[in-house]
């Protein structure tokens, strides 16, 4: 078994920010910690300061050795996906002095690691978590996010380990 590794993630947004940590080793995940990052200045640098400093304060805290974030995605509205890249700008920019790895992910790639269907809605990913990590406290939708971000990116560490491992021991002709 391998040593664990501490996996924040973060499921970024310009009002509400989810965040969670668990713990992996490869084969069983841990729940750590969750919480949210709530903005309600009307000024939108504040709103991105009040990100940075809480996700920086949440590394300082918790200490973890990577990082996985939600990649943007562009639906119908332009501006929504403006602000929703700079939030998550504003968390990546937090970790810089921690010098985390960070891993993006697709949301409909966590959905799918997570509960099978890259359409899962919200609650679904939710209840998964919850199941994945044996955890029955409260949970806010965004934050069950931030805890699925960690999720896929520690099932797709494993695989891309042990894939590593199975190309160590083939050699070249």
């Amino acid at each position: 078994m391998s040593a664990a590794v501490r996996i924040l993630g973060i499921d970024p947004g310009f009002r509400l920010t989810g965040y969670g940590l668990i713990d992996t080793n490869g084969q069983q995940s841990v729940y750590v910690a969750h919480g949210s990052i709530k903005n309600t200045s009307a000024d939108p640098a504040e709103r991105l300061r009040n990100i940075f400093r809480e996700i920086r304060a949440v590394i300082a805290k918790y200490q973890p050795d990577e990082l996985s974030v939600e990649k943007v995605f562009v639906a119908r509205n332009a501006d929504s996906a403006l602000k929703l890249g700079q939030a998550r700008s504003a968390a990546i920019c937090a970790s810089f002095d921690a010098d985390l790895p960070v891993h993006e992910y697709a949301p409909r790639l966590m959905k799918q690691s997570i509960t099978g269907r890259g359409s899962a809605d919200k609650e679904q990913v939710q209840h998964m978590v919850r199941v994945l990590l044996s955890y029955d406290g409260k949970l806010t939708l965004d934050e069950s996010d931030a805890l699925g971000l960690a999720l896929c990116h520690a099932h797709t560490r494993a695989i891309s380990l042990l894939m590593q491992g199975a190309n160590d021991g083939v050699t070249a002709r």
